[in-house]
């Protein structure tokens, strides 16, 4: 089958689970949009769009700034996810586990890009990958389905908040000795697989400092980071679609918790675009970019926290 031929039938295939209404661009006699956006209404046609541009910008983030895009996409999908009918009281851990679950895409070709580069620390993956799948598999698969929505709205909102503060601070973490022994290597893997589970994200924001501490230099702790972000997005991931089969079982498109109409369309996009925000990174002002981003983090986090407290007093 030819290249063109093979990408407009995958597409097609892509697209036919996320749109499900009656024809409306039948104008479009011989345009291969015709047979991509068949089906769909023009609301479900412009959560695509949104979904699509929001995949595209997290992408080229992580590029550009090497940090996942968890803290970015969970309050987006949060404003997001009702517009399909996702009712409010899993409304928070629909976004998360969807989050943390593009990971599983996105952290890939980073992985391969760091790997070519021999930068990836695999003596650190090897120790850190056990603990990271059972704090995964503990918080996804159990302890992520006993908390409300309004909780995890206010420790997603106060986490993301302090992230931001340290971004705009901008101090590296202060570089120890040595690494320590395995035990406590793979204990702290367990606690960066469990926190990551409530917020949707590839946990760099602890694994990096934590490895950095241990004299690990830091081009080589953002990218061994990379490599614990698959298995933290593994674990969690296999957890959210355990835990959330009686939850949300009976609500259309979830796979657990996970949208996975969303998941296809935002992982297709910042997969293609990360490799472009990391070409960049040469050539723009990172470090400005950083508080631009730390700004975008302090906001989303305030709405988490309004979120919150919606959900916890009413509004």
């Amino acid at each position: 089958m030819k290249s063109g031929v093979f990408q407009r039938a995958l597409i097609v295939r892509l697209f036919s689970g996320v749109c499900s209404e009656p024809l409306f661009l039948s104008n479009f006699r011989t345009s291969p949009l015709r047979d991509v956006f068949k089906g769909c209404s023009f609301m479900d046609l412009t959560l695509v769009l949104m979904l699509a541009g929001l995949g595209a910008f997290i992408g080229f983030a992580a590029g550009l700034l090497g940090i996942g895009g968890g803290m970015i996409l969970v309050p987006f999908l949060t404003m997001l996810l009702p517009g399909v009918g996702i009712p409010r009281e899993l409304l928070v851990h629909a976004a998360i586990a969807t989050a943390m679950s593009t990971i599983l895409f996105t952290s890939v070709s980073s992985v391969r890009a760091h790997h070519a580069r021999g930068a990836i620390r695999w003596d650190i993956v090897a120790v850190m990958g056990p603990g990271l799948v059972v704090g995964g598999l503990l918080s996804g698969g159990f302890v992520f389905s006993l908390i409300n929505d309004a909780w995890l709205s206010l420790f997603f909102g106060l986490f993301v908040i302090y992230s931001a503060f340290k971004m705009l601070k901008g101090k590296a973490p202060p570089a120890g000795r040595t690494m320590p022994g395995s035990v406590v290597t793979a204990g702290v893997g367990a606690g960066i697989g469990f926190i990551s589970g409530f917020l949707g994200a590839g946990g760099a924001f602890m694994s990096v400092p934590f490895m950095a501490r241990g004299n690990v230099p830091m081009h080589n702790a953002v990218a061994t980071s990379a490599a614990l972000g698959f298995f933290i997005a593994v674990a969690n991931s296999v957890g959210y679609i355990y835990s959330g089969f009686q939850e949300a079982g009976d609500q259309p498109n979830m796979l657990g918790y996970i949208y996975w109409p969303a998941l296809l369309v935002v992982a297709s996009l910042s997969v293609l675009t990360a490799p472009l925000g990391a070409r960049c990174a040469h050539g723009l002002p990172v470090k400005s970019l950083k508080r631009v981003f730390a700004v975008l983090l302090f906001s989303l986090g305030t709405y988490m926290l309004y979120d919150a407290f919606v959900a916890f007093f009413g509004g």
